[in-house]
This record gives C-alpha cells, sequence and structure tokens, in this order.
C-alpha cells in the first residue's frame, strides 16, 4: 500500500512540475530528475527499487514503439548518412573517450571502462522525445535528432554486453563476439518486422476500442521480453516492429479504434515518462551510501570527468561532420530532397548540444552484476551523466534557441496543406457530376474549402479552420443552453458534444490543440 500512496504522490508532484514547466518554458524532464534527486535525501523519502529488467521493459518498450510508431521511414532515408555517422561513429568515439579516461583517470579494468562508455554513449529515446517535445525545431534537425535515439542504443547495448561478458569471464574473445553481434543485429530486425505482420493478423478480428487498447500494450511489452529471451536486441526489435506496424495499421483499423488507442498511449506514455524521470532522481541516495567518503570524493571527480568528456566528445564530433558536410556541400553543390534544409554552423551546435541520457544509460549501470569491477563507481558516473546532461543540456536548451534564432521551416504544415488540398480534389472526383441534392451540398462544400485551402499561406490551420473554431464555443453555449431548459437530454447532449468535439479537433493544427472557451479570441 505505501508503494501506492508514494505513486500517487509521485504522479502529483509531476503533473505540478510539467505545468511549471511549461510556464518557465524549460523541459519537464530536468525538472522531474532533480525534484526526484531532492526527494531522495528527505527522511521520510520512499525507497523504490525497481529490477533494471523490469524498468527497461516497462518505461522503456512503450516509449521507444510510441516514438518509432512516429517516425518516417522517408525521413531517415533522407537522412541516412548523418544519422549512421550519428549511431555508429560517434557512439564508437564516445565509448573509446570514456574508456580512455575509466582506465587512466579512474583505473579500470578495459572492459570495464569500455562498459561504462557504451553505458553513457547512446542519447535516450525517451529524454529526447520528452525534451524536444517542448521546443519547436526545424524539421530537419528534429529529424536527425529523433532518428539518432531510436537507433544509437542498439550499438551501444551490444557493446555493453560483449564488454560485460569479456568482464566477467575471460574466455570470450573479439572473432567469437562478433558474429553473436551480428547475428542478433539481423535476427531482431526479421523477427521485429514478422511480428508485426503476425500481430496485424491476429488481431484482426478485435473490434472493440478497449481490447484493442489492452493488445497494443502487451504486444509492446511482449515483444521486448520476447527479444531479450532470445537474445536479440529488444531496442531494434521494437523499433522495427513499430515502424512496420506504422506501415500496415492505418488501412487494417477503424478510425474509433485508432482515436481510441492513440488517447489512451498518450495519456499512458505521459503517466510512464514521468515516473521514469523521477525514480531516476530517486536513485541517487543508494548510489552514494555504498561509497565510502574517500571513495565517494573521488568517484565524484571521475564522475564529472565522464559527464564533461560525453558532452565534449559530442559537440566536437559534430562540429567536426558538420564542416565536412559544409565544405563538401560549397565544393560539388547540395544534394538534398525537397523541403530539407542545408546543414549550417548553427543546425551543428545544436545537434550537438542536444545529447541528453536518460533510463536507458541508468537501467543498464544498474543491470551490472554484483562483484563487476568498480561497479558502484560506474552506476555514480551513469548517473552523474544522466542527470548532468537533463540538467545542463536540457535546461540551456531553449535559451540556445533563442540565441541561435532558427527560423520556422514550416515543413510539416506545407505538407499538410498540400495533402489537405489532394485529398478535397479526391473528394470532387469521387463525387464526380452526381446532381442529387446530397452531392451539390457536398460538392460546394468541398470547393469552399478547397479555394479557402489553395490560397492560403500553407499552414497546418487555415482561416476557414480559425473560423470554425471561433463558432464552436458558440454552438457549445447554445447546445448547453438546450439542456439546461430541459429541451434535449441527456444523452442526446453527449452525443451532440462528442461532434463538436470532433469538429474543433479537426480544425485545430495536430499538436497545438488548445480547448476555446466563449472568451477566447
Amino acid at each position: 500500500m505505501e508503494l501506492f500512496e508514494w505513486t500517487l504522490v509521485l504522479l502529483f508532484i509531476a503533473v505540478l512540475l510539467t505545468g511549471f514547466s511549461r510556464r518557465i518554458g524549460a523541459p519537464y524532464p530536468s525538472l522531474l530528475a532533480l525534484a526526484g534527486a531532492g526527494l531522495a535525501f528527505l527522511p521520510s523519502s520512499p525507497d523504490i527499487n525497481i529490477d533494471p529488467e523490469l524498468a527497461l521493459a516497462l518505461f522503456i518498450a512503450p516509449v521507444l514503439l510510441d516514438a518509432a510508431y512516429d517516425t518516417s521511414p522517408r525521413d531517415l532515408k533522407r537522412n541516412l548518412l548523418p544519422l549512421l555517422s550519428l549511431v555508429l561513429v560517434l557512439v564508437a568515439l564516445t565509448v573509446a573517450a570514456v574508456a580512455f579516461v575509466g582506465v587512466h583517470w579512474a583505473g579500470l579494468p578495459l572492459a570495464a571502462a569500455i562498459a561504462l562508455g557504451a553505458i553513457v554513449a547512446p542519447p535516450d529515446a525517451v529524454a529526447a522525445a520528452a525534451v524536444l517535445g517542448t521546443v519547436k525545431l526545424p524539421r530537419r534537425i528534429l529529424q536527425i535528432l529523433q532518428g539518432e535515439s531510436l537507433f544509437n542504443d542498439a550499438p551501444a547495448l551490444l557493446i555493453y554486453r560483449f564488454a560485460v561478458v569479456a568482464a566477467v569471464s575471460s574466455g570470450l574473445t573479439l572473432a567469437e563476439g562478433l558474429p553473436i553481434v551480428a547475428l542478433a543485429a539481423v535476427g531482431s530486425v526479421v523477427v521485429g518486422f514478422a511480428l508485426a505482420h503476425f500481430y496485424v493478423f491476429a488481431t484482426r478480428r478485435v473490434t472493440d476500442a478497449a481490447s484493442s487498447t489492452v493488445l497494443s500494450f502487451v504486444g509492446s511489452f511482449g515483444i521486448w521480453i520476447l527479444a531479450e529471451r532470445l537474445g536479440l536486441s529488444a531496442i531494434v526489435t521494437v523499433v522495427v516492429y513499430a515502424m512496420t506496424l506504422s506501415s500496415i495499421l492505418p488501412t487494417q483499423t477503424s478510425p474509433r479504434l485508432r482515436v481510441s488507442t492513440y488517447s489512451v498511449w498518450e495519456t499512458g506514455v505521459f503517466v510512464l515518462n514521468v515516473l521514469a524521470f523521477v525514480m531516476m532522481g530517486l536513485q541517487v541516495r543508494p548510489i552514494i551510501e555504498r561509497l565510502s567518503d574517500d571513495g565517494l570524493t573521488a568517484a565524484l571527480w571521475f564522475s564529472g570527468a565522464v559527464l564533461a568528456t560525453v558532452i565534449v566528445v559530442r559537440l566536437g564530433y559534430v562540429m567536426l561532420y558538420n564542416l565536412g558536410a559544409r565544405v563538401k556541400n560549397a565544393r560539388f553543390g547540395v544534394d538534398l530532397a525537397e523541403g530539407l534544409a542545408p546543414p549550417t554552423w548553427k543546425s551543428g551546435v545544436l545537434i550537438g548540444w542536444c545529447g541528453m541520457r536518460g533510463l536507458v544509460t541508468l537501467a543498464t549501470a544498474f543491470a551490472l552484476p554484483e562483484g563487476f569491477p568498480s561497479r558502484d563507481v560506474i552506476v555514480l558516473a551513469a548517473f552523474t551523466v544522466v542527470i548532468g546532461t537533463l540538467v545542463v543540456q536540457g535546461l540551456t536548451l531553449k535559451p540556445l534557441l533563442g540565441l541561435l534564432a532558427f527560423r520556422d521551416d514550416n515543413a510539416v504544415e506545407e505538407e499538410v496543406s498540400r495533402g489537405r488540398i489532394a485529398i478535397f480534389h479526391t473528394a470532387l472526383d469521387e463525387i464526380g457530376t452526381d446532381a442529387s441534392p446530397e452531392a451539390r451540398t457536398l460538392r460546394e462544400g468541398y470547393l469552399a474549402a478547397l479555394k479557402v485551402a489553395a490560397s492560403d499561406t500553407p499552414q497546418a490551420a487555415t482561416s476557414y479552420d480559425k473560423l470554425k473554431l471561433s463558432i464552436i464555443p458558440k454552438q457549445r453555449a447554445a447546445l448547453a443552453g438546450l439542456r439546461e431548459r430541459g429541451e434535449i437530454g441527456d444523452e442526446a447532449f453527449h452525443r451532440l458534444e462528442e461532434e463538436l468535439d470532433w469538429a474543433e479537433l479537426n480544425a485545430a493544427p495536430a499538436g497545438h490543440f488548445q480547448p476555446l472557451t466563449t472568451d477566447a479570441r
């Protein structure tokens, strides 16, 4: 019962801090992690210990699936070269740099130092999604950062597993380990793709929203657990599974099932996010208590050095890659897909600074087996990197954006406008020459909407939408008056209320919906 009570308290605190973060323009994960660290030192603070494997499955699997489901394969292909550079080269450089610091500063065994490098190397998908969702970035930068956060965990965790095995058993060689790593990588892609098709086939007859939503969560957790049991990369398996589902489900799922599932997932992902970041902060006290005073001082200095190494290596490598790309573009010209901006020094600074670590780093550190060389020092270093990057980089991200003064490229809004016009044309073509009264009414409505959409500057919400949004509050007031006067009952009221809700959601820009009141102007 105590755990349940503390969970409610933590959720309440998290909601308050999330609202406060919006007011001050700060990413909420940074404040939540700081709050968790502060709570950890209170005399009555909760002692919440979660098994690392459970933490990964519970917090990472659904959030990773949610992020991967919204990832566009088209955008990944367009940014393939910078993504491969960040996912493979930068991860390897970070592992090597941190391992060098670990061996020469703290005297860690090489395998243990490599394990530490692999733990802190990848920016976290959960942290990235939570932080990047609070700021408005140019579309290409956002695509690169989101794609990186989805895939860089995979090579880092493969290096981590190899290093841990090498540290605890001297019999494994690089020649023996590489085939295992390659098999796991290929197997993860195959299994993720196959299971997505199996899920769609197995759930094709599910028609009620509640069952569909529950099965989607069961599938998310189940895929992760199955991949772990098979010795595959759970992260790659879930990402491939989610992206495959995203390409299949739109033609297989009814609108009501889709809308209901999206709503529940949005809430569920938020709850898991806030709990994950608060619980990360709560782990600081048991970490510190396990180290002696002398050992703690040395470990803190070493942890600070690891944090600085992670930040400097990322910023330095990204700026160097960015310089090379700009020199290449100046000599040979820019060869990018339509709507993609070429790299600039500003984009290099921003991508280099967006290196927030999160739950994957902390969970993999805690997953080190007891008796692992310098385990407590490695765990403290991992925790320092997580909190340090969330606070230092997360809290300075918005001021940095202000200094860099990026222009809004409106890339998504332009695509929304083109898509809206294409949809209206399709509707008009389908109506054709039908002369019935119903067809005439529909045709006039589509022609009017098409005229507005085609004449407006490309944007997510046209003046047509804005007019609808200004009218709907008056309709709500009229509907409420009908119920108050007893002219309609509650069942009719709620059905009409739902129709107005859909109309308002349809007119509001995606991701920027703000409920309008009768006083809103």
